[in-house]
């Protein structure tokens, strides 16, 4: 099934679209990388109303993700780490960690299978850390999992669409990866949403990213973390490696009358921003001026 976009609209359909393009991108949130210069960028670049998620990479585990996290807690960002069930040793491993975010404020995780070709314990899978994460009680008034509209490299799209139904109680909203094509991501989440997954879409969608800076974060991540990114994401990189860079700007005007609609979920934007922080704000705030 495909889903037209309409190209014109009626003044009057177009201003609620226009407005609720404005509230999504002013509730975006951007994920950044746990590297060494990572703070001094959120604090130099990121206004402090930003929610932040944190990312896991299998190379460097579990205590960066943690530890930056903790840090601009302190600074006053809303922040959710993410954890990956697959570096996640055990029961007690798991209570430790909820008891340190806890003690440190952070009251959001965002909760991923992770890449680790062998797990570090009892957890192979996000379902079995969610549930987990509810049987010891946490804490966390924001708990986030990953949606595929793409499918996934390696899982039957049926199984995804199970996966994501088994973790949707447990769960605030959606976060999905990242996708170049509008139709494929509302035909995703009208069908999620005709199948009963009702949590909010924050729909994943890259910042204004240079090509040097992917080349640099690519190779940050680890070679073999890195080896998996890089094929994960090949419909990305032609886009990323053009002059210049990529913009979201056409992706985002091909989503706006989608936004305002009650049959997809669609609620705002989490914004991959490949730690290019200054730009993907500099871009965030132009937008929303042209908006206004």
């Amino acid at each position: 099934m495909s889903i037209d976009i309409p190209t014109a609209r009626p003044a009057r359909a177009a201003r609620p679209a226009r407005a609720a393009l404005a509230d999504a991108l002013r509730g975006a949130g951007y994920e950044i990388l746990p590297f060494r210069d990572t703070e001094e960028k959120v604090l130099a670049h990121v206004p402090a109303d930003i929610a932040l998620s944190v990312t896991t990479t299998e190379a460097r585990g579990l205590e960066p993700t943690l530890d930056l996290a903790v840090r601009l807690r302190g600074h006053g960002y809303r922040v959710a780490p993410h954890l990956a069930a697959r570096l996640v040793r055990d029961r007690a491993h798991l209570a430790d960690i909820v008891a340190r975010l806890h003690g440190a404020g952070v009251d959001g995780v965002f909760v991923i299978g992770g890449d680790a070709a062998e797990p570090a314990g009892r957890f192979t899978d996000a379902l079995g850390l969610l549930r987990c994460l509810h049987d010891i009680g946490h804490p966390f008034s924001s708990v986030g999992v990953g949606g595929y509209p793409e499918g996934h490299g390696t899982i039957p799209d049926a199984l995804i669409a199970a996966a994501l139904a088994d973790k949707a109680p447990y769960a605030t909203h959606v976060v999905t990866q990242l996708c170049f094509d509008p139709h494929r991501t509302l035909e995703w989440a009208r069908r999620v949403h005709a199948q009963g997954v009702r949590l909010p879409v924050r729909v994943g969608i890259p910042g204004a990213v240079g090509r040097q800076k992917l080349i640099r974060v690519s190779a940050g991540l680890g070679l073999g973390q890195s080896a998996r990114f890089l094929r994960k994401q090949q419909n990305m990189l032609w886009r990323f490696f053009l002059p210049g860079g990529y913009s979201p700007d056409r992706l985002l005007d091909r989503l706006t009358p989608a936004i305002a609609r009650p049959d997809n979920g669609l609620a705002d934007f989490h914004v991959f921003t490949f730690n290019d922080l200054e730009s993907t704000e500099a871009w965030r705030q132009r937008h929303l001026a042209r908006l206004a």
